[in-house]
């Protein structure tokens, strides 16, 4: 049995073990492929019978090229680096993972809204900076601060991340507004299942935790900022293309919006012409909220499950219909 990993070093930069898929046969670790270069892939990809990936695309080409492959292994949650209709034509299940990093990513959202709140980062560099040496005062701040008490948080996106970022919310005395696929009784203890322009409307914060598909691609756009409150706060934790970019730096640069926090942008790494690198308002955060060890972890020890279910003839986490 032959496993390839197209591109193991964002999961595993030195900290975690590949042992487990060592087990299960003749393991190679590719660090990084090139993304683009279908000819690179299907080499790497060669006579194996496992792929796992991350984010190097395992398109229709590369399966078609390399008929050994009998299963692929997504080293994520989101499924759209496979062709997984065309793996299901050719019968290769493929698996995902899961639910693994459910806290950590609501945590980061919360992290990003904190930080425009309390600008904790900023004050302390003030402090290292000899700011505080230099002050007449016992205490001074570079900007007004926000407490986030009594005010509103809608979360477009109520599944397992929007609703732990919303218990956060509600923690921190924050009335939280939801919109999502479906209502639930855990949700209605959570917050107010809502409409988009009532929420939009009524929200201080909006927070974005909905997958990418071609109804939300763009979702917060020049229109859909125009519904929102003056000087509201935008949270990005999901997926990069939920956000129309020149039209968000429009509204925070016109002072619409007060600020945003993204964790990630439409084509990452960040290109040099984003329009939200020159907002001093938004905070940038280079899709770090899945990264903490435990969480990479957890990945690493369901790809291995997923891997042995395959091989055991009872896939698991199938993403593409085929059992």
């Amino acid at each position: 049995m032959k496993i390839v990993v197209l591109d193991g070093h964002t999961e595993n930069p030195g900290d975690l073990s590949w042992s487990g898929f060592e087990e299960l046969g003749e393991l190679t670790v590719y660090d990084r492929t090139p993304k683009f270069d279908d000819g690179e892939i299907i080499r790497r990809i060669g006579d194996a019978d496992i792929v796992i990936t991350n984010k190097t695309p395992v398109r229709a080409k590369a399966l078609d090229a390399c008929p050994t492959v009998k299963y692929v292994g997504l080293l994520s949650t989101g499924i759209d680096v496979c062709d997984c209709a065309h793996a299901a034509s050719l019968g290769i299940p493929v698996s995902n993972i899961p639910a693994y990093s459910t806290n950590a990513v609501a945590q980061h959202a919360i992290a990003l809204l904190l930080e425009i709140c309390s600008k904790v980062g900023v004050h302390s560099a003030a402090v290292h900076a000899g700011d505080w040496q230099r002050c007449e005062d016992f205490s001074f701040w570079e900007a007004p601060l926000i407490e986030l008490s009594g005010m509103t948080m809608g979360i477009i996106g109520f599944g397992r991340i929007g609703m732990a970022t919303g218990r956060i919310a509600k923690a921190l005395g924050m009335r939280v507004l939801a919109t999502g696929s479906r209502e639930t009784a855990e949700g209605r203890e959570i917050g107010e299942y809502t409409g988009l322009d009532t929420l939009l409307r009524d929200s201080d914060v909006v927070s974005l935790h909905c997958p990418l598909k071609d109804e939300t691609r763009k979702l917060i756009n020049a229109e859909t900022i125009s519904k929102m409150r003056d000087g509201a706060i935008i949270i990005n934790t999901g997926r990069g293309g939920l956000i129309d970019e020149p039209a968000l730096a429009a509204a925070l640069s016109s002072g619409k919006l007060l600020a945003a926090g993204v964790d990630v942008v439409s084509v990452e790494p960040i290109l040099p012409d984003n329009p939200l690198l020159a907002c001093e308002n938004c905070l940038i955060t280079p899709h770090v909220a899945w990264t903490p060890q435990t969480c990479r972890q957890r990945v690493m020890d369901i790809a291995v499950n997923n891997a042995k279910a395959f091989l055991s003839g009872t896939p698991e986490n199938v993403v593409n219909g085929v059992t």
